[in-house]
């Protein structure tokens, strides 16, 4: 139990240090709120000497005074409870707001391998429900709870200096009243916990199923999924009315205990005031101070909740936090504007998985400034591999890559996916206007660079023909848009930003003839003066590349140009007869 208190207090300190940048207008927010603490007890010490000062003695002049008091407390409690609450909704959704940046901001950052192991709706679930779990605590769990605290003391010390007798008698109920705190405490705990898991593989599932919809149509496998979507929603509702019941149970226990509080405060205090040792207004006061003292309670219980809640919430997100699988990047250094395109791959070694499973073996080859290279091979044979690892999205094991004869480790990576070009064949376009995929909203590149751009490719025509031309709003993936003009757009994406090296990985081979031919057009002028890496099926596209990659099982087998590698007996001449020689034949007929 000692753990898992300290555990929780070093969560709230890191929950608490979100609001630091925002510390001066917390500790107004605290001001206020300690007024308004003071002003809710001072309220029945009012009544209390109304009663026994000048309604009991028949002195009602002086009443007036004591009125006008207890409206102006209620006024001012009033209005501060307003601010307050404006006040710090405001201060917590800032807070929100950082903890989120933060959050996608490091998610940004991450490599690729954390993305290929951990699923998309986990992730959604930590920068969406879970950072929102903390946003009642922020917002104003804290200034609160420090309220109510300050609240029950004002109350105690009123009802001590009225009569200490029956403050004893109030607080009475105060143990067994702990003991329930403690208990409901150690089991909601767990069952936060279940229910923020619960939530995450909901999140993961429709996330991943949504997105694979036409499988799961395509293959009838309707009803499969929904039973798996209801096995994990019924252990998510599971989980949920666990917590209801802890509720449930808690709720009413307070109330009993603050009804027997008042019971006993009526009981013993009725008693003496017969008996003419306590007066009417010192007894009336204890009722409402009996009253306020489980009203703040009652809501440290609800801060509570919502505390336990945040820190179920909490550790999932620290959890994203605390874990970085960003590639490290050199401090300070600054490349020239422009690269050359020297590649370089020296006996790299490289596998996706922490037990070496070597997807590359040994890999070595050198591609000149301004040379086309090709890399072909059976699927499974590293081919894609090695553009991930010219763009660094993942760091090798063994061996070295160079580039223009430095380590690519030793260029910042932003500045080195700006010289690479990539062109996928699974392209990925955003909701918004066609300008806007293609400009991908970069300070520095104008409406005229990206109309040149399409122009160039022979993208253009197809453009202004969309309704509203490069204006056209672009649905979710590009889903409004033919595959062909999704490539086309990919490569005017990639010509915007004038790599310096352009890698396509296999960037025509989902495209149909006609938008081939376009795209074969600007290829000699969109790889004129670049190196360039290029993986691809068809003939059409390595068979003018000055050199040619076979790779098999990840070993580097063969290399030369198309004529060099078909004259000599080996695995491109296979590859070659079963893939590429109906190809050519349809060429040439």
């Amino acid at each position: 139990m000692a753990d898992e208190k300290g555990f929780d207090r070093r969560l709230l300190r890191r929950i608490v240090g979100y609001l630091m940048p925002y510390k001066h207008w917390v500790l107004l927010a605290f001001v206020l709120v300690m007024i308004a603490a003071f002003l809710g007890p001072l309220r029945p010490k009012l009544v209390q000497l109304a009663i026994d000062d000048y309604i009991v003695p028949n002195q009602l002049d002086g009443m007036y005074v004591i009125i006008l008091f207890l409206m102006g407390a209620v006024a001012i409690e009033s209005i501060l409870g307003f601010v307050n609450s404006y006040f710090t909704q405001w201060i917590g959704q800032s807070a929100i707001y950082d903890l989120r940046v933060r959050v996608y901001r490091h998610i940004q950052r991450q490599s690729l391998s954390f993305f290929d192991r951990t699923p998309i709706g986990r992730l959604i679930t930590r920068t969406t429900s879970d950072v929102e779990s903390l946003s009642d605590v922020l917002s104003a769990g804290i200034v609160l709870i420090m309220g109510d605290l300050f609240r029950l003391i004002f109350i105690t010390a009123f009802m001590f200096s009225l009569d200490w007798t029956l403050a004893i008698v109030t607080l009475a109920v105060m143990p067994l009243m702990l003991w329930v705190t403690f208990w409901f405490k150690r089991n909601v705990r767990t069952q936060y916990r279940q229910v923020r898991k619960q939530v995450a593989r909901l999140n993961a599932f429709l996330q991943e199923h949504v997105t694979g919809m036409s499988i799961v149509q395509l293959f009838g496998r309707e009803q499969e999924e929904m039973k798996r979507f209801t096995r994990i929603n019924d252990l998510h509702r599971a989980a949920h009315l666990k917590t209801v019941f802890f509720h449930a149970l808690f709720w009413p226990a307070v109330d009993i205990l603050a009804t027997a509080a008042i019971g006993l405060v009526l009981w013993v205090g009725g008693v003496r005031a017969i008996a003419g040792g306590l007066t009417v207004g010192v007894l009336i006061a204890f009722v409402q101070y009996a009253r306020q003292f489980f009203e703040p309670i009652r809501n440290l219980s609800d801060q509570f909740n919502t505390l336990q809640g945040a820190m179920a919430g909490a550790e999932r997100i620290f959890d994203v936090l605390d874990h970085d699988y960003g590639l490290v990047e050199p401090e300070g250094v600054i490349p020239a504007e422009h690269l050359s395109g020297l590649i370089e791959f020296r006996n790299v070694w490289f596998s996706y998985d922490e037990d070496p499973n070597w997807v590359l073996r040994d890999v070595s080859f050198e591609i000149r400034p301004g040379q086309t290279a090709a890399i072909v091979g059976a699927t499974g044979s590293g081919k894609t591999t090695i553009i991930s690892l010219l763009m660094r999205f993942y760091d090798i094991q063994k061996g070295q890559i160079l580039l223009d004869g430095r380590d690519i480790r030793t260029y910042k990576l932003g500045y080195l996916r700006w010289r690479i070009g990539l062109v996928l064949q699974d392209v990925y376009l955003f909701s918004g206007s066609v300008e806007r995929n293609l400009s991908l909203d970069h300070p520095g590149v104008t409406s005229h660079e990206v109309h040149q751009a399409a122009a160039l490719i022979g993208a253009d025509e197809f453009i202004r023909q969309l309704p509203g031309g490069y204006q056209h709003e672009v649905h979710e993936r590009g889903q409004s848009l033919s595959h062909g003009q999704r490539q086309l757009l990919s490569f005017v994406r990639v010509l915007v930003y004038d790599p310096d090296v352009l890698v396509l990985d296999e960037a025509t081979s989902s495209v149909d003839t006609e938008t081939e031919h376009t795209i074969q057009r600007a290829m000699g002028t969109l790889l004129s003066n670049r190196t360039s890496l290029i993986i691809a099926h068809r003939l059409s596209t390595i068979r003018h590349a000055d050199m040619i990659l076979v790779l098999h099982k990840g070993v580097l087998r063969q290399r030369g140009t198309h004529e060099e590698l078909l004259a000599e007996e080996g695995l491109y001449r296979t590859l070659y007869a079963l893939q590429y020689k109906e190809q050519e034949e349809g060429a040439l007929a």
